[in-house]
């Protein structure tokens, strides 16, 4: 029977109204007719047509509830990777698998860490189960593996390490994360974020495919959000040990994957011709971007990923702000990342050419004016 005491509406348990919803790249721009995306890290060659070809096909079986164990995309992941299909579990995005992981393993009283400028949906888990974030910081815009094992403590339960970092583009070599891991006490899951590997060409790095099935503290999660071109569809998967594995499947939503993204998914993995043209675009814009943009008189983080952090001085009428609104005037729409404690930056998604040849002359223009 409600009390005195009682509140007049239902109440969040304590902690959730201290989260700081995420908020998305912004899509479009008021009075401006033609916008360039450019906000959300999202592929410009858009998803294989084999992919779009597999999700309209399942559009005749709408009414069918999906196979709850997503069986044929976990058999063409494992087919690409190596893999036994039993070690993975997939989601709605790698978004889904991250909150999932952090339901499982962190709850009140217990601490969950990553670097300065890692993803915001790695504060927002560990806060909406009970958890303390907990912050390392970085070295040149870099995780640093030294300071991260500095921040670890006995009420660690996660350690978040997005390899390469979005958004700053930057990675960390493999041999820094088996240091990392090997550093790591046991009863701490090491969770690797791999969403930009495909995109890494530098010989030294790993996604962290070969500790995730060797290691009983190891999983690394993955997205076809990016360079697959389906964050329409939400779809993401993990591959871990067999007890993690478990674990989450206890407790993901029974149908959590749709069946035309499961169908889309097993397509777009398999289509080698589409990923190669994917890369072969970014490997052409990307250095090609870096090197326009400094021309023009500012400073680019080297990124290994398809987006680029710019910075801007601090000089009214030249900052971040001003910068933002001068583009976004011009229908170029850049991510101002000032959630990430990057409120000098912005960053550009590597776009179709059309955009990026208008973003590297409104720059031009902008730092001249």
């Amino acid at each position: 029977m409600p009390t005195s005491a009682s509140p007049a509406i239902p109440t969040p348990r304590p902690g959730i109204l201290d989260i700081a919803a995420y908020v998305p790249g912004r899509d479009h721009v008021e009075g401006v007719e033609k916008v360039y995306k450019l906000s959300s890290n999202e592929t410009p060659l858009g998803p294989s047509p084999k992919a779009i070809e597999a999700y309209e096909a399942g559009a005749a079986s709408l009414e069918i509830y999906p196979d709850g164990g997503a069986t044929r995309l976990r058999a063409a992941i494992g087919k690409r990777y190596g893999i036994d299909p039993a070690r993975i579990v997939c989601g709605t995005g790698s978004d889904e698998l991250l909150a999932l992981i952090t339901h499982a393993y962190l709850g009140p009283g217990d601490e969950g860490l990553y670097s300065r400028h890692g993803f915001l949906v790695y504060k927002i888990g560990i806060m909406a189960n009970g958890g303390t974030p907990v912050v390392a910081d970085e070295t040149d815009l870099t995780a640093d593996v030294d300071k991260i094992l500095a921040k670890v403590s006995p009420r660690t339960k996660i350690v978040f390490l997005a390899n390469p970092n979005n958004p700053t583009g930057t990675y960390l070599p493999f041999d820094e994360v088996k240091r990392l891991h090997a550093a790591l006490p046991p009863h701490v899951l090491l969770v690797l974020d791999a969403a930009y590997a495909e995109y890494v060409r530098a010989n030294d790095y790993a996604a962290g495919l070969e500790l995730a099935l060797t290691s009983p503290n190891v999983v690394m999660t993955r997205t076809f959000s990016k360079i697959y071109g389906l964050a329409g569809l939400r779809l993401g998967w993990m591959v871990g040990p067999a007890h993690v594995v478990d674990a989450l499947n206890r407790i993901r939503g029974p149908f959590n994957v749709s069946a035309p993204a499961i169908a889309a998914g097993a397509a777009a993995i398999a289509d080698d011709a589409h990923l190669a043209a994917a890369l072969a675009h970014n490997d052409e814009w990307l250095p090609r971007l870096t090197r326009e943009i400094e021309a023009a008189g500012l400073k680019v983080t080297p990124s290994v990923g398809n987006f680029l952090l710019i910075h801007f001085p601090d000089t009214p009428g030249k900052t971040a702000q001003d910068a933002d609104s001068f583009l976004t005037k011009r229908g170029l729409v850049l991510r101002a990342v000032k959630a990430y404690e990057l409120p000098r930056c912005l960053r550009m998604t590597v776009g179709p050419a059309e955009a990026n040849l208008l973003v590297i002359a409104a720059l031009r223009e902008f730092m001249e004016g």
